[in-house]
């Protein structure tokens, strides 16, 4: 790919698109994305405010999220099985909502569809505890420990040290929109069969997730992960790849007529997917 906002991670045919979590980039999907490209070609995209993405200083929405990720789909190939890590598990259900010709399957990890009454106070509270700028990547991984990998894509060196890409500033704005509405509204016209992967020490409101494939009209299976937080690819890596690989078998290998065959919540209908673990 020539875009800047766009990663390819390599692999040849059906279209993965990956999409990041709040102060993540596409790059942070790279231990995911190895093993992915056995399964398709995968992308990844910078959301607006992150990474490489162009756009800047503006007060980003959820439709617009979901027109970058329409335009790269539609460019790519369509349609893509869509895998999203929290704000980015959000697009991906709006993408599949607003434009279900373009979405094969979904895989979110930990996402919050009702957060109405959170405010954006709990971020500030948290951003202004962290040591920015850090003086060195090193220090980077060693503040946030298992998760200091991820954390050292999301950082520039600038000449006092490292800064977070995404200014905090846009961060606040793009979170402010989750306390002021649900989203189930889009869950209800995702027709296509979605696999939920939820930490079972989840920052989301306790037994959100577990309704997204029930409410959803394609159906799916919601998947909790033993001891893992927020960042279950990373905490828990080989859980999810399993978890991930099990339901990509089904919707990629078997040439299986989505339209026709519906995933009831942790009915696992086809054979691929024994001894695939449910909550």
């Amino acid at each position: 790919m020539s875009r800047r906002d766009v990663v390819d991670f390599g692999g040849g045919g059906p279209t993965i698109l990956l999409l990041h979590a709040l102060m993540g980039r596409a790059t942070t999907w790279w231990p995911v994305a190895r093993w992915l490209t056995r399964y398709g070609k995968v992308i990844g995209l910078d959301a607006r405010g992150h990474g490489r993405s162009p756009h800047r200083g503006g007060r980003w929405r959820t439709p617009d999220f979901v027109a970058d990720a329409a335009e790269l789909v539609t460019g790519v190939g369509a349609p893509a099985v869509v895998i999203g890590h929290s704000m980015g598990g959000l697009h991906a259900i709006a993408l599949a909502a607003e434009h279900p010709e373009l979405v094969r399957a979904l895989v979110v990890e930990d996402v919050g569809i009702d957060l109405r009454g959170r405010t954006v106070d709990d971020w500030r509270a948290l951003f202004d505890a962290w040591p920015v700028p850090f003086p060195s990547l090193r220090h980077v991984r060693e503040f946030f420990g298992p998760a200091g990998d991820y954390f050292a894509e999301c950082v520039e060196e600038r000449a006092d040290g490292y800064h977070f890409i995404a200014p905090p500033r846009e961060l606040f704005d793009i979170a402010a929109e989750w306390g002021e509405r649900g989203y189930w509204d889009l869950v209800e016209r995702v027709t296509c069969p979605i696999l939920v992967v939820e930490a079972e020490h989840t920052v989301m409101p306790a037994g959100q997730q577990a309704q997204i494939p029930r409410r959803a009209p394609g159906g799916g299976t919601h998947f909790v992960v033993p001891g893992a937080g927020h960042l279950v690819h990373e905490a828990a890596p080989r859980v999810f790849q399993g978890a991930v690989e099990a339901f990509l078998s089904w919707v990629l290998d078997e040439d299986v007529d989505l339209a026709a065959d519906r995933v009831e919540d942790g009915d696992l209908l086809h054979p691929r997917l024994n001894g695939f673990d449910r909550e």
